[in-house]
Order: structure tokens, then C-alpha cells, then sequence
């Protein structure tokens, strides 16, 4: 537990440079430059995303379960998971589902989040899917005080949300018909305690 805990606090942690002072991670990018901090943060990240799906496998091999989710909950998941890829997509291609989204990717974290946290019921999952909903929403209402960074993608187009649609939807469909399974060594649909 503890490798993962490490790793949330790596991932999350730089996640929130903003959520913690806008000041002070434009303070660090205006000392060292852009493409130091990127590289920097990067790094960070990807050893904190490393850390978390080690650390998740750990805890999964002696599973401490909180609860015993009904079945039905699965079928729940796979519906909150719908339109996950399709939002977490939305801040590349400017349109009508990012607008009415607002933070679409904050959005699609949450409902991954929460979707999961529905089927699993072991510590780890609390630990794990519990974090990234607290950091969502963190990150969700510190964003009304700050101004947004452009993210880049592709130009404003009428065709953005059929794209958007048909890549979230193919994805979603590609999980479901096996990458999870290769992916994250989990069938849909059955607990893996």
C-alpha cells in the first residue's frame, strides 16, 4: 500500500501545482523555463503513474475488502463509463461537448473515478478512485479562481464532436472487448478479489 500512496502523492501531487499556488509553479517555470518544468513534470508524473499501477497490483495480490459491491453496480459502471473517453478527449477538440462540458477531462477523472469506486470495494480501490475524485474536485473549484491554460489541439471545427464522439466511443468499445483485461489484468464486469 505504502508504494502506491507514494505514487498518488507523486501523480496528484504535481497535478496540483496550480490548485496549490499558480504563483509559485509560474514562479519555478519563469527560473528554470518552459521546457525544464515540462520535462520535470513530466518526470515526476510518469514515475508517480509507474509507482500507482505497481503499487495497485501489490495491494490487489492481499486485498483488504471494505465492502462487496451488489452486481448490478457493474452494469452501473460500464454505463458511467461510457462517456469518459469521449470527455477525457473533449479539451483536444474544441466544441460543443467541451463548451457544455466546461472541464471536460475533471469530468471524465470523476466519473472513472466514481464509476469504479461503485464495483470494487477494497481498500486499495477507496485509496486509489477515492483520490482521484478528491483531486477532481479540488482541482474543479480551484479552477474558478484562476485563469486557463490553452491546452493544444485541434482548430475549432463543426466536425470536432463527431470525431470526439467516434474516437470516445471506438475506445470505450476496444476497453470492453478486451484491453482491460491486457491492460489492467481485470475482465468487465467481474471483481478481481
Amino acid at each position: 500500500m505504502r508504494i502506491l500512496i507514494i505514487g498518488l502523492v507523486l501523480f496528484l501531487g504535481v497535478h496540483s501545482a496550480s490548485i496549490v499556488s499558480v504563483e509559485w509553479r509560474d514562479g519555478v517555470v519563469a527560473r528554470i523555463g518552459k521546457g525544464p518544468w515540462q520535462g520535470l513534470y513530466s518526470l515526476v508524473a510518469v514515475a508517480g503513474f509507474v509507482l500507482i499501477v505497481y503499487g495497485y497490483g501489490l495491494a490487489r495480490q492481499d486485498p483488504v475488502i471494505l465492502y462487496v459491491p451488489p452486481g448490478w453496480l457493474r452494469n452501473l459502471t460500464l454505463i458511467l463509463m461510457l462517456p469518459v473517453f469521449v470527455l477525457f478527449l473533449a479539451p483536444y477538440f474544441p466544441g460543443r461537448i467541451k463548451t457544455v462540458a466546461r472541464h471536460p477531462m475533471l469530468l471524465a477523472t470523476k466519473l472513472w473515478a466514481l464509476s469504479h469506486l461503485l464495483s470494487n470495494g477494497a481498500f486499495a480501490d477507496v485509496v486509489l478512485f477515492g483520490s482521484f475524485i478528491a483531486w477532481a474536485g479540488m482541482d474543479r473549484v480551484s479552477m474558478k479562481g484562476r485563469e486557463q491554460r490553452e491546452l493544444p489541439g485541434a482548430p475549432p471545427s463543426k466536425w470536432n464532436d463527431l470525431i470526439l464522439l467516434t474516437a470516445g466511443l471506438v475506445i470505450y468499445a476496444v476497453f470492453i472487448g478486451g484491453a482491460h483485461l491486457r491492460l489492467i489484468g481485470v475482465p468487465i464486469g467481474t471483481p478481481w478479489g
